[in-house]
């Protein structure tokens, strides 16, 4: 799930090395929680959880960052100034934030699902459906790039895509 913990905090727009912080902290609060038995699936899904984990995270660089900037900018008068964008803290009502954390999720369960696929059929079944799914080749290009009939296009996407729906949708049901 770092992958997922790190796009949405630079989604979020948290610098690289904040969205890392982020990746880590989110870990060992994940890692000391479950020492301590707090995730508990009857309260909600792990998607609800790691996303409350990972927005807490968020919060806390955003709340660093005010500090560092409040520090770095007094006026005049001695009075601390921060830029409006510190203040827009991504919490638990933001729509904004919600949509990019189930973009992200979606992406995260597709690429896991995918290196799941990778493993379960040959290299050229998942090349012809690389390149004619998701690089969305036409078939003739694919069959002639790759020195295959049109049939094997056709039937390498019809396979593998089964495996693939079989996949992402074991990996939504463990995640919830």
């Amino acid at each position: 799930y770092w992958k997922l913990i790190y796009s949405v905090a630079r989604k979020a727009r948290l610098r690289q090395d904040e969205a890392w912080d982020v990746v880590q902290e989110t870990f060992l609060s994940i890692a000391k929680q479950s020492k301590k038995n707090m995730y508990d699936p009857k309260q909600g899904s792990f998607k609800s959880w790691l996303w409350n984990v990972t927005r807490w995270r968020i919060n806390d660089q955003f709340r660093k960052r005010k500090k560092d900037t409040a520090l770095a900018h007094t006026n005049d008068q001695g009075n601390f100034q921060t830029e409006d964008w510190v203040d827009k803290i991504a919490d638990e009502k933001s729509e904004n934030f919600k949509q990019i954390w189930e973009m992200e999720w979606q992406n995260n369960l597709l690429n896991a699902a995918l290196a799941r696929v990778k493993e379960k059929v040959s290299p050229q079944q998942y090349q012809i459906f690389d390149y004619y799914v998701l690089r969305e080749w036409s078939a003739s290009k694919v069959a002639s790039h790759l020195g295959v009939g049109m049939t094997q296009v056709y039937l390498a996407k019809h396979r593998v895509g089964a495996i693939l729906k079989k996949e992402r949708t074991a990996l939504a049901k463990d995640a919830q």
